[in-house]
C-alpha cells in the first residue's frame, strides 16, 4: 500500500495529470509488459512493472511484469510525455500530454505499429492524448533571458545578476579536477592550465582565458567529450589563496516573481542551451571579471545525464524551482562547474597537487524510451 500511495503522489505531482474523483484510483492489475507490441513500451513497462506470478487479465500470460492502473498512468507519463520532450533554442518541453478530459478525443495520429498499444492504455485508464501547447516560458519567453539576448540590455542584466547571486569562497583546503584529452606532456603542469587559444568554450573568448574544472570527476569526462580512443589525464588542483567566485547555481529566492520574469530560470536556460548561447555567457564573463571576481560557478550542461533529472521539471505547469520545500532536491539535480579567469596555474593562484591517468573502464547507460510524433 505504501508503494501504491507513492505512485499516486508521483502521478498527481506531474504536469498534465489532473486527478479527480473519477480518475482511476485502484491498484488492481490491468496490464502487463507482454500486452504491448511497441518495444519501447515493453521495455519501459519491464522497468516499473511488478514481478507477480499471476495471469494478466488482458493478455492472459503470467511471465510479464504486471501494471496496475496507477503504474499504467506512470508508464504513459514516462513514454508519451517525458519521452517526447524536445529542446528548443532555450528550454525543454513535451510534445504530447494526456488527461481524462481528452478520453476518446485524441488528436494525435500515432505510428501504425503503436496505435493498438495507445488504444489499450487509453481504454484501461480512461485517458486521451493530445498535442501539448506549452506555456511560453518553457520556450524561453522569460524577460531577463530576453534582455540577456539583447546586446543593448545585457550589461544592466548582468550587473543585476552580480547583485543577486551569492559570493562563494573557494578555500585553500578544497580540491577540484581538470581533465585533459591527449596532452603532449601529461606530467607538465602547464598542460592543465587554461587553453592557449581561448574562444572555443562557453565562457572564454579572445582576450579572456578560462580554466574549466569541476569537483565532480565524472562530469569532467562528460565535459571533455571523452571516448575510449582518448588518453585521459586528470590534475587534482587546489587554490593557493582564497578565490572569490560568483555562484550561478544557487537557487535564489524571488518574491512576487513568476516564471515569465524569473532570473533563476533565465540562468538555468542560458547554461542548458547549446552553443548559440555562448556569445551571451562570454560577455557575462567579462563583466563578472571586471567586478572583481576570480571566476564563476555555473551549472554543467551535462547535469541532466549525470543526475537523470529534468532541469525544467514542472508541477501542474509551475516550475518546481518555485517551491521552497524542494530546494535541496533541486540543488542536487545540478552539477557545479568551475571557471577560473586567466591562467591560474601560471599565475600561481592554483597549484597542481598531483596528476593521474584516467581509464574509462566501464560506461553505464540508463535509457528511457518515447514515441515518435
Amino acid at each position: 500500500m505504501a508503494d501504491f500511495m507513492k505512485a499516486m503522489e508521483f502521478v498527481k505531482s506531474n504536469e498534465g495529470m489532473h486527478i479527480s474523483s473519477d480518475m482511476p484510483q485502484s491498484d488492481e492489475i490491468v496490464l502487463c509488459s507482454n500486452c504491448f507490441l511497441d518495444e519501447g513500451l515493453k521495455l519501459e513497462s519491464l522497468k516499473i512493472g511488478l514481478n507477480l506470478d499471476s495471469l494478466c487479465p488482458n493478455c492472459h500470460t503470467n511471465d510479464g511484469r504486471k501494471l496496475s492502473k496507477v503504474l499504467t498512468l506512470i508508464l504513459a507519463k514516462r513514454f508519451f510525455v517525458e519521452g517526447t520532450r524536445r529542446k528548443g533554442k532555450f528550454g525543454i518541453n513535451p510534445i504530447i500530454e494526456f488527461n481524462q478530459y481528452q478520453y476518446k478525443k485524441s488528436d494525435i495520429n500515432f505510428q501504425e505499429w503503436i496505435k493498438n498499444d495507445v488504444k489499450l492504455i487509453a481504454e484501461v485508464v480512461k485517458i486521451g492524448f493530445f498535442h501539448y501547447g506549452p506555456r511560453l516560458w518553457m520556450l524561453g519567453q522569460i524577460e531577463p533571458l530576453k534582455s540577456l539576448v539583447s546586446k543593448e540590455k545585457r550589461k544592466s542584466v548582468v550587473e543585476q545578476i552580480i547583485r543577486t547571486y551569492p559570493k562563494r569562497i573557494l578555500s585553500l583546503n578544497e580540491t577540484f579536477y581538470r581533465l585533459r584529452k591527449n596532452p603532449k606532456n601529461p606530467s607538465m603542469f602547464y598542460e592543465f592550465d587554461s587553453p592557449p587559444n581561448p574562444g572555443g568554450g562557453r565562457l572564454d573568448s579572445d582576450g579572456l582565458s578560462i580554466m574549466y574544472a569541476s569537483q565532480d570527476m565524472e562530469v569532467c569526462v562528460h565535459e571533455c567529450r571523452a571516448t575510449i580512443e582518448d588518453d585521459l589525464y586528470v590534475a587534482t588542483l587546489s587554490p593557493e589563496k582564497e578565490l572569490k567566485l560568483i555562484d550561478l547555481t544557487e537557487l535564489i529566492e524571488e518574491e512576487n516573481v513568476n516564471e515569465f520574469n524569473s532570473m533563476d530560470l533565465a540562468m538555468q536556460m542560458l547554461f542548458f542551451a547549446k552553443d548559440h548561447s555562448y556569445e551571451i555567457s562570454r560577455h557575462m564573463s567579462f563583466i563578472i571579471k571586471e567586478a572583481g571576481y576570480d571566476g564563476i560557478i555555473y551549472p554543467s550542461y551535462f547535469s541532466m545525464v549525470r543526475t537523470g533529472a529534468n532541469p525544467f521539471e514542472t508541477i501542474m505547469g509551475l516550475s518546481i524551482r518555485r517551491f521552497k520545500h524542494l530546494k535541496e532536491q533541486i540543488k542536487s539535480q545540478t552539477i557545479q562547474n568551475i571557471a577560473l579567469f586567466g591562467k591560474p596555474i601560471q599565475e600561481k593562484i592554483v597549484k597542481v597537487k598531483c596528476i593521474n591517468r584516467v581509464i574509462l573502464k566501464q560506461v553505464l547507460y540508463d535509457l528511457q524510451f518515447g514515441t515518435i510524433v
